[in-house]
């Protein structure tokens, strides 16, 4: 196995994401973090790392108003999400980990108001940009990743590790396709966003059939009747961001009667939307697993 905490060989990392972050850490790398942003907490060591970015919105409100707040913040064209420079500039950075698929959820490196500052950094760093919407985009990140940190035998090790794990777990489904559980997957409730990018991947790795959403499609708001007249087997409650305690106190704050109407006709199990299925790196393979149980009942 890996060590997580290798000795430092002087270069420095600065990772603007939790999936970043994650990754470097699976390949033995975490010594060489020197800031991360303000969501990443695993491995539990990085949570003493300087942090490089803030959010605008409070994520202790209710889901509908940090939609809300996440709405208006688009209509102007101010990221929810933005750099502390003067941190990052301190930090000198030789590589910097980020991403250019969701804007909401960290700081997009790709952005106009963003790629000229981090290309005017003194310490000229490397910008390493993530852009998995699949399994297979989130393994040519690992690999990309690898690359930068010279490590792409690590990086290769990691991944061929990984897709072990999901050939074992996919072994255990016997039953053909249309005897495997109808799944569906929510990771917002108010408004109800069906989970996409590699999440349906994940559901049939488990053994089930998501009928929300197809692999590789983004994760897209629709309304609790259509998803009521979906008929699901099992809803997966795993909300972006949010760990299983505050799913069920946001899942039990809605009143609409359709919601009320699919929960009730469907076998209902959360999963930690935060850490397993949010964050496109290592830990999805471990999501895999864990939707095993939960989807077999």
């Amino acid at each position: 196995m890996l060590c997580p905490y290798s000795p430092a060989p002087g270069m420095r990392i600065v990772s603007l994401l939790p999936a970043g972050t994650e990754i470097v850490a699976a390949l033995g790398a975490g010594g060489w973090l020197a800031g991360v942003s303000h969501e990443c907490d695993w491995p539990p060591e990085v949570r003493t790392l300087p942090r490089v970015t803030r959010s605008s919105i409070d994520s202790t409100l209710p889901s509908a108003e940090i939609d809300r707040r996440m709405a208006d913040a688009q209509r102007s064209g101010e990221p929810p999400v933005t750099i502390d420079l003067e941190a990052l500039e301190h930090l000198r950075p030789d590589v910097i980990i980020g991403q250019s698929l969701c804007d909401v959820c960290a700081v997009d490196v790709g952005a106009q108001h963003t790629a000229p500052l981090l290309a005017a950094l003194p310490s000229h760093p490397r910008v390493v940009t993530l852009h998995a919407h699949d399994l297979a985009g989130v393994f040519d990140d690992i690999g990309k990743v690898g690359d930068a940190l010279d490590l792409p035998s690590e990086a290769e090790e990691l991944v061929a590790g990984l897709r072990y794990r999901l050939r074992r777990v996919g072994a255990q489904h016997a039953a053909p396709l249309p005897d495997r559980p109808r799944v569906l997957v929510v990771e917002w409730v108010d408004p109800p966003y069906v989970a996409g990018h590699w999440v349906p991947e994940l559901v049939a790795a488990a053994g089930g059939v998501d009928i929300g959403a197809r692999a590789g499609d983004r994760s897209v708001t629709r309304p609790w009747p259509e998803l009521r007249a979906l008929a699901p087997e099992v809803v997966v409650i795993a909300l972006c961001g949010f760990d299983v305690p505050r799913a069920r106190r946001e899942l039990a704050a809605v009143s609409d009667r359709d919601a009320q109407a699919l929960l009730a006709g469907a076998r209902v199990v959360f999963l930690d939307g935060n850490a397993y299925t949010s964050r496109p790196g290592p830990r999805l393979v471990e999501a895999v697993e864990l939707l095993t149980s939960l989807i077999g009942g």
